[in-house]
């Protein structure tokens, strides 16, 4: 196993690598507005997963899908020339699911938002049930006679 630190810093590495040849080496046609988000090494450094994100339909995912595994090859020797392991790791890309669940997190805060604004109108003529002010106070002296 190795230190965690080190497979993070390494990790950082492989990020930069991937996103430095998908923007100047990789010319793949089907590759769309990729941006690399993060690569996670295993504990023994043997295989990575890079996590990426693409704008655009789900045709132009799929097809950047298509493109970085068939680049695969290519930027894992890239990776191991600059990174100069003993064992190269495998690279897996995976997309990235932020972009996805931000989006479902904003809906729920306008759903959220809106809820609390119909509240509000709900509540501009309320008046409390009862007395106004239900609490108890202790008699004063003026109160007794």
């Amino acid at each position: 196993m190795v230190d965690a630190a080190r497979a993070g810093r390494l990790g950082d590495r492989i990020a930069q690598i991937v996103a430095q040849m998908l923007e100047t080496r990789i010319k793949d046609p089907r590759l769309g507005f990729v941006t690399v988000t993060e690569a996670r090494l295993t504990g023994d450094l043997r295989e990575a997963t890079v996590f990426y994100t693409v704008y655009g339909s789900p045709e132009q995912q799929a097809d950047t899908a298509a493109a970085l595994a068939s680049a695969t090859g290519v930027i894992r020797s890239e990776v191991g020339r600059q990174t100069g392991l003993r064992h190269t790791p495998s690279l897996t890309f995976v997309a990235d699911a932020v972009p996805d669940n931000v989006k479902h997190i904003e809906e729920l805060v306008d759903r959220a938002r809106l809820a609390d604004e119909g509240l509000a109108k709900v509540r501009e003529g309320a008046v409390p049930a009862g007395d106004a002010d239900p609490y108890r106070h202790p008699a004063t002296d003026d109160e007794d006679e």
